[in-house]
């Protein structure tokens, strides 16, 4: 019988007490706490009101209801409970499980209504991944590659693809070529690991590098060594160079030695110079000591981890203290073996050629403990010392041979640029087919010319060779406008206070790719607050009619350091245009020049200074005048004590050290003359505008604006800067 039958015909329902076990569980009870709660009314005339709390009175449950609360569970028929699978339940409303019912269960992801779409943040940024470098080597797998670059392996699968490989499963060993343009797909840098397992290691020359402050006797040190006189044939006496070359020692024992420059604005050659050397020669004047290069030189030696053995030259000239260098040295944190370290200290004289022999027996001490040795079969590892363009010959690219043999012929990937080698050539210039480790070479045959600094690495194909070329130029290009981007965002934003900052653009030409990159680093080194050097082309040769006519595009000089002077043709086009060509061949020449037209081309800053002062000695009055001419007036008499005193310029009024008023001169008279200017030394009248409370010994300052233009300073060392 139904409950809502039973509520009807008022037929009374026994209590169940809570003890009273339920035969079939959960699922057949019901709950009745919303009914008791609310009377259920009837329409039946003869049927009294019934409520369930006067039921639950009147029920055997009454003992127990008055300890318990009003919540009781009774037994639900087969017959109600078929009724409740049709009709809607009594009591509280639940949601209907499924997606069919009333109400659906929300999507995961989906976003609330009310709540506004937010993009979700890259996980990884442009610069992260510009800066992020990852280590790659042959046989690298896809799985092994994308825990390293931290993608995902189908992302991988598909860049294989893409670049030309069959992928069967991302466990397929990928050549170092693949591994490297995957890598570039993705915008990470990499460095190749080569593993030297099954080559016959043989031992090898050292590669020495002589560094040190300039004019300190670096070259005249190996002309020496070697017999030549390559400091002679140098503008100006000074190298500007990084060369390479064999030198045979008295002992028949063979070295490399590269030479670097020791001007400031060769930084980044000395640092090329460590990266790729075994051992560091220090060389130190012993006249005149330890200088800002030669802790330059020791910084870069600790960087790369490479000993040092440092040469104190010029020990024969009379002012020479090698003890006072030691002592500087020691200093400086280098442990010398006169204080108890292991860093070799030679006392020489390349002019007199003394010390020689102690010099080569430490640097052949110090390579027999390092024990160099390197793989000589296999293809060629090898490093871009200097790189120079070549009328005849075409690019052509300095290089020592770091591992391997580097093979007439072969194709390789310098960098960006790609060739194939169509010559070798010794440090004598003497052609040769191979070139084993340690050993400085030149190449020709490159399609461009490379970067200082860059690896050879030597490739299968042509296809090969090509493809790689072309994702590095990728790489190149877009890291170098993020560069660009974020520099011009950092340096050219207005100042609201400061003065505007203008641009001088530059096109950099030199002899060599090193010499282009170290005057590029000079001129970036002058940026200041009033001027922004822009470097907007740089180049190998000398100045041609295309950079006439880029100058003339964008208002820019042409500086031409050790290159030839242009063709008459050349520098007629750019007098009548009225672009500036500088030619040096000496760098000291050519940042002084550069910075005089840097500070003539700065706006300057507008300043106010005291143009002169004068003291009031005593007070007049003028009194009794007319209406038409004014009230009456104070003047102060007073003697020019500094500078000169002008009408036409703001003064102030100082009592006690103090600005007690600041306005502008009304009247200037010297002698009953009204003059514009009085001088140092002379007595004159003054009335100011709106003052007239002066006091004897007052001090009456004349102020003027002034531009104030930027100094270029350079330092000993031939550091340069801008001083605003």
């Amino acid at each position: 019988m139904a409950l809502r039958e039973i509520i009807k015909k008022g037929i009374r329902v026994p209590s169940v007490s809570i003890s009273t076990p339920l035969k079939h569980g959960r699922s057949s009870i019901f709950a009745i706490t919303e009914i008791a709660r609310k009377p259920i009314s009837t329409s039946a005339k003869n049927i009294p009101e019934f409520s369930f709390s006067s039921f639950l009175q009147g029920s055997r449950c009454r003992g127990v209801l008055a300890k318990e609360p009003l919540i009781r569970w009774f037994h639900a028929s087969p017959e109600l409970l078929a009724k409740r699978r049709n009709e809607e339940p009594i009591g509280l409303k639940t949601a209907k499980r499924g997606n069919k019912g009333k109400f659906r269960k929300r999507e995961i992801g989906t976003p609330p209504v009310e709540t506004p779409y937010m993009p979700p943040k890259p996980q990884k940024t442009t610069k992260s991944l510009q800066d992020k470098t990852i280590d790659i080597f042959e046989g690298m797998t896809i799985v092994e590659l994308a825990k390293h670059a931290g993608e995902p392996i189908t992302t991988l699968q598909d860049i294989v693809v893409n670049v030309g490989e069959k992928v069967t499963s991302e466990f397929d060993p990928l050549s170092i070529d693949v591994a490297e343009l995957v890598a570039m797909e993705i915008g990470l840098n990499v460095r190749r690991i080569h593993s030297n397992e099954g080559t016959d290691i043989v031992p090898r020359a050292p590669v020495i590098t002589v560094m040190g402050h300039v004019d300190h006797g670096k070259t005249s040190l190996l002309d020496a060594l070697r017999q030549t006189s390559v400091a002679a044939k140098e503008a100006g006496g000074i190298t500007q160079h990084l060369g390479a070359f064999v030198v045979g020692m008295s002992s028949g024992a063979s070295i490399t030695f590269l030479d670097t420059p020791g001007h400031a604005a060769f930084s980044a050659m000395r640092a090329r110079g460590a990266a790729v050397t075994d051992i560091v020669v220090l060389v130190v004047a012993a006249d005149d000591g330890v200088m800002p290069q030669t802790l330059e030189a020791m910084s870069h030696a600790k960087e790369a981890n490479v000993p040092i053995v440092v040469a104190i030259n010029k020990c024969d000239k009379p002012a020479a203290d090698p003890e006072r260098v030691k002592t500087q040295l020691g200093a400086e944190g280098l442990e010398l073996e006169d204080l108890g370290g292991n860093v070799q200290v030679v006392e020489v004289s390349a002019v007199k050629k003394t010390g020689l022999d102690d010099l080569e027996t430490a640097l052949l001490i110090q390579a027999e403990m390092m024990d160099l040795k390197a793989r000589i079969d296999g293809p060629a590892q090898a490093y871009v010392v200097e790189a120079r363009l070549d009328k005849g010959r075409g690019p052509l690219a300095t290089a020592i041979v770091k591992a391997g043999t580097l093979v007439c012929g072969q194709h390789v990937v310098v960098g960006s640029q790609w060739g194939r080698i169509r010559a070798i050539r010794d440090g004598m210039g003497k052609l040769t087919e191979q070139a084993r480790p340690a050993m400085p070479v030149e190449i020709e045959g490159l399609k461009g010319l490379p970067m200082a600094g860059d690896d050879i690495v030597v490739v299968d194909s042509e296809e090969r060779a090509r493809m790689l070329s072309s994702g590095r130029k990728r790489k190149f290009d877009k890291d170098r406008l993020i560069k660009i981007n974020e520099e011009r965002i950092e340096t050219l934003e207005p100042s609201e206070e400061g003065p505007k900052r203008i641009e001088m653009p530059v096109i950099v030409k030199a002899d060599v790719q090193g010499t282009v990159q170290a005057v590029t680093d000079a001129l970036k080194t002058m940026n200041s607050p009033q001027l922004f050097v822009n470097v907007v082309h740089v180049g190998v040769g000398s100045v041609s009619q295309s950079d006439v006519d880029l100058a003339l595009a964008c208002g820019a000089c042409i500086i031409g350091f050790n290159v030839k002077c242009p063709p008459s043709s050349v520098s007629t086009a750019a007098t009548h245009a009225g672009i500036k060509i500088l030619i040096h061949r000496v760098i000291y020449h050519l940042l002084e020049d550069i910075g005089n037209m840097i500070v003539d081309k700065a706006p300057g800053t507008c300043e106010t200074q005291v143009a002169g002062e004068a003291e009031v000695l005593s007070i007049f009055e003028l009194k009794g005048r007319s209406k038409a001419k004014g009230d009456d007036v104070k003047i102060a008499g007073c003697r020019v004590m500094d500078g000169c005193v002008t009408k036409s310029s703001t003064v102030r009024l100082l009592r006690s050290g103090e600005v007690v008023f600041e306005g502008c001169c009304l009247s200037l008279k010297r002698e009953k003359q009204d003059v514009e200017k009085v001088g140092k030394g002379n007595e004159c009248g003054l009335v100011i505008r709106d003052w007239d409370d002066f006091q004897i010994g007052d001090v009456i300052q004349c102020m003027e604006q002034v531009i104030r233009k930027p100094k270029f300073i350079s330092s000993e060392s031939g550091a340069v800067r801008i001083e605003c």
